[in-house]
């Protein structure tokens, strides 16, 4: 089911208006070299490829280094967040995501197993999308270092579609253990 606030929810406060509340937001990462390259080449040659899906990148945040989380030994992961302008529902634009993930040759093993490519649908809009999938907004969104730093570059202003919380309280709450770095 998708559910939208209304915009009764919006004009009383219980959900504040936001110029970023129509973002379809897609985050990006890689820990192991492709025949791509690099994982930051790796996902920067995912790039075109989403727009040739239907999904096309408006702004692109920096790429940052961040270590895997729940810590381990893997090798650490290049992630950014992207918006896109898309037609697509949510529903075929995930499935679009991991057709792309298996082109380049991601295969789905065990959870937060090592990546060539992984692509996660984070948001699209405000819109609240369970039991899924897609799960909206990503449900771990609100966690990760590597999510909310990148999406900071992109969109500052970005409220929480659920709970309505600003991108800086989410930061501010983050765990003291999420290392992020700016490439």
């Amino acid at each position: 089911m998708i559910v939208a606030p209304t915009q009764e929810a919006i004009e009383t406060g219980q959900i504040p208006p936001n110029p970023t509340d129509q973002l379809v937001l897609i985050g990006m990462g890689a820990n192991l070299p492709s025949a791509f390259g690099t994982p930051q080449q790796t996902l920067e040659r995912a790039l075109p490829r989403l727009t040739a899906a239907g999904a096309s990148p408006l702004c692109c945040s920096r790429w940052w280094r961040s270590e895997p989380v729940p810590i381990s030994d893997q090798p650490w992961f290049v992630n950014g967040v992207i918006s896109v302008a898309t037609d697509l529902s949510p529903t075929v634009l995930l499935d679009r995501l991991h057709e792309i993930e298996a082109e380049f040759g991601r295969v789905r093993s065990t959870p937060n197993a090592p990546r060539l490519l992984d692509l996660d649908l984070l948001a699209f809009g405000r819109l609240c999308h369970a039991p899924g999938p897609p799960l909206l907004p990503h449900p771990r969104l609100s966690v990760r270092a590597f999510v909310l730093r990148p999406l900071q570059d992109i969109a500052p202003a970005w409220r929480h579609p659920v709970n309505g919380r600003s991108l800086a309280d989410l930061i501010a709450e983050l765990p003291a253990d999420q290392i992020v770095l700016p490439i």
